[in-house]
């Protein structure tokens, strides 16, 4: 396995400086998919100009989207600041989703913080043409916490409609046998066990994913620099849940284009941005590489490792010793952490 991880790319300037000049998109610019699917543009969420540029007239029918839970721009802000950032991206998607499309969006909760941002999030959520539809909890291998509080190994995951969008409910069912029997209805005066009545051997997700493996770096999905990635699996149980191939799909927020790689292997379209030239950059060769490669990341490789070369960790002794990127040692500490 390569052990050549990217830095979190967010904090470390001067591996930023060398990967710019690497970027294909400036800001204002917007990449067209040669094969005439997606487009990536580097683009300020709140830039309603720029959004309405890169959808035209079309219209998507299912967001999905992942913010900093505490940064705008790089730059950490008060909450009320925050709140009103997020109501202009909401209010921007709101203009490029059809009457009746699916809103997803994964925000953090801080336990040291009165677990903001995410009530704050919901109040302003009430304001907006947006119904709530359910409230999903996604759950990590690892976690933290101290000896004196229950550990925390969640993500939130809101869920709101418009109008009356599509759901596929064959989606919802996971790669975990059902091994409870015996729960007996009475259906058309025929009394049937639960397994009799089940559209699968498997049971559903339901609101609390437990069977989604969280991503680290041996996992080839795995795309170092880019701190909590959402796994490939969540993402593609919400695009089959709530669009049909040929579908737009849309992301605010590309960072490691996991949204853009989703909707390739599912058949949808995808039009996302980030503010950032590096994710952009990132998110296009992450959809080049699995096209070329069929390769899902870089492990603990990266996407610049033809380019620039970074130091190979090594033991006090000299014999090789595995790293981890930076993300790996900072994923759960939601109040320092963006998605």
């Amino acid at each position: 396995m390569k052990n050549n991880p990217l830095p979190r790319l967010d904090s470390d300037t001067e591996i930023r400086e060398q990967l710019l000049p690497l970027c294909r998109l400036q800001p204002g610019q917007i990449w067209i998919d040669p094969q005439g699917k997606h487009r990536v543009a580097c683009a300020d969420a709140t830039d309603r100009t720029a959004i309405q540029e890169l959808f035209g007239d079309e219209k998507a029918v299912l967001a999905i989207h992942d913010p900093p839970y505490n940064l705008v721009a790089f730059e950490e802000r008060e909450l009320a600041d925050f709140i009103v950032w997020c109501r202009r991206w909401v209010n921007n998607s709101m203009m490029v989703l059809d009457k009746n499309s699916s809103f997803y969006v994964w925000l953090g909760a801080d336990q040291n913080n009165g677990f903001q941002p995410l009530p704050d999030f919901m109040v302003m959520m009430r304001g907006t043409e947006f119904q709530p539809r359910s409230f999903i909890t996604m759950r990590n291998q690892r976690g933290y916490g101290t000896q004196k509080n229950w550990m925390a190994v969640r993500q939130e995951l809101l869920y709101y409609i418009r109008g009356n969008p599509s759901f596929n409910v064959e989606a919802e069912y996971t790669d975990i046998p059902k091994i409870l029997r015996g729960y007996y209805k009475e259906v058309n005066g025929q009394v049937t066990e639960n397994f009799e009545r089940s559209k699968s051997e498997n049971i559903r997700a339901g609101n609390v994913w437990v069977d989604v493996q969280q991503v680290f770096y041996r996992m080839e999905e795995n795309v170092s620099g880019c701190y909590a990635q959402k796994p490939l699996k969540s993402i593609e149980r919400i695009v089959k849940a709530s669009s049909n191939p040929g579908d737009l799909v849309l992301d605010f927020f590309a960072h490691s284009g996991t949204t853009l790689l989703a909707s390739e292997l599912l058949g949808r379209r995808c039009y996302t941005t980030d503010l950032d030239p590096i994710y952009c950059e990132i998110s296009i060769r992450r959809l080049e590489r699995f096209r070329s490669q069929r390769k899902l990341g870089w492990q603990n490789g990266h996407p610049f490792e033809n380019e620039i070369d970074l130091p190979i960790a090594e033991s006090s002794n000299g014999t090789y010793k595995p790293q981890q990127s930076y993300f790996q040692d900072s994923l759960f500490s939601y109040g320092n952490t963006a998605s």
